[in-house]
């Protein structure tokens, strides 16, 4: 019988995924995985998953890599915002973490297959956009190794989210857990992430608010506040059209506006590529951010640094942002925009 290792959250999406891989005839085993502290959320969440492997009758593991997210993702976090960057952390745990520490400690327990409730379809060789498109989640899995696909599993990449909400509300030990909130994409923030940033330095600090030409137009409550393409929350002296936040930076601790047009992008540099196929130039659609739409694209690779030119232009390229490449269906890897 083949074994496979399932991160459980405690949430709908993983506790399905091992009922799932169960009646499919694998030999599941969970593992809760502790990434980062808030008060009482692991205990929660472990109990919720304790009691959904008790009730399957498999073995659970609490895997504490607290440490190792804090390294690889957390700090980095942290460090981005400070430069004026805008991370996509989940991309960075995917690959470092879920599928990174994840993976070896199912090698150590001699454990083929590793298994996650992402929305997203796997064959062993490629990835594919989930067949519930509202939820696909193949954007963050864009920088994952290459040499872990043979042994990913994902048992909802054909379900409908609704339908898996459906399956969990007709078994008894899961009705208070189907009909619990979803948990944020970003584990560690709860509401806003200005709340962790505060946490360890001060970033309310006011400072200029300049236009695309360096002339001071008003003012602003602390660059660390911004992103590329926020429209609120800062003060331009006599504007009548909305202002976009154009530029971030933090050694003056000022922010570039301007209006929509100005955020219009038509070429990305990009670094840090991992691609599943090796292509050096190439067409494909690709997304600037997990909520965009994907854009016709033609992305030319020199070693770890590329550049894309789109087929159309784009708003609110944001520096540390994922660049993800698609072929149709099929992921095809992505790049950090630089």
């Amino acid at each position: 019988m083949k074994r496979v290792l399932v991160g459980m959250s405690g949430g709908v999406d993983s506790t399905v995924s091992a009922i799932l891989l169960q009646k499919q005839g694998y030999e599941v085993e969970g593992v809760y995985m502790k990434l980062h502290t808030k008060a009482g959320y692991h205990e929660e969440n472990f109990e919720k998953a304790r009691r959904v492997a008790n009730y399957l009758g498999i073995g659970i593991h609490f895997l504490d890599l607290e440490e190792e997210f804090n390294e690889s993702v957390y700090s980095y976090f942290i460090d981005s915002y400070q430069k004026g960057l805008t991370p996509n952390p989940c991309v960075v745990c995917n690959r470092e973490i879920k599928f990174g520490k994840m993976v070896e400690f199912a090698s150590r327990l001699g454990i083929e297959y590793v298994a996650t409730g992402h929305y997203v379809r796997c064959d062993g060789k490629k990835i594919y956009k989930a067949k519930d498109s509202a939820k696909d989640q193949s954007y963050f899995l864009a920088h994952i190794h290459h040499d872990v696909l043979p042994r990913l599993l994902f048992p909802l990449g054909e379900w409908l989210k609704e339908d898996v909400k459906a399956f969990a509300s007709e078994i008894p030990i899961l009705q208070d857990i189907a009909t619990q909130k979803e948990s944020s994409e970003i584990c560690f923030v709860e509401n806003d992430y200005t709340q962790i940033l505060e946490k360890y330095m001060n970033i309310n600090q006011e400072g200029e608010t300049i236009n695309s030409q360096g002339e001071v137009v008003g003012h602003h409550k602390g660059y660390m506040h911004y992103t590329i393409g926020k429209r609120r929350g800062f003060y331009v002296h006599g504007a009548h059209d909305p202002h976009f936040v154009l530029d971030i930076k933090p050694q003056t601790n000022q922010i570039v506006v301007g209006k929509r047009e100005e955020l219009a992008i038509e070429r990305i540099k990009i670094r840090t590529i991992n691609l599943f196929e090796a292509k050096k130039t190439f067409d494909c659609h690709v997304k600037v951010r997990y909520r965009t739409q994907a854009v016709s694209a033609t992305v030319s690779i020199e070693g770890d640094e590329g550049e894309i030119y789109l087929h159309q232009p784009v708003y609110g390229v944001a520096k540390e942002q994922v660049a993800v490449f698609y072929d149709g269906e099929e992921l095809l890897g992505g790049g950090i925009i630089v």
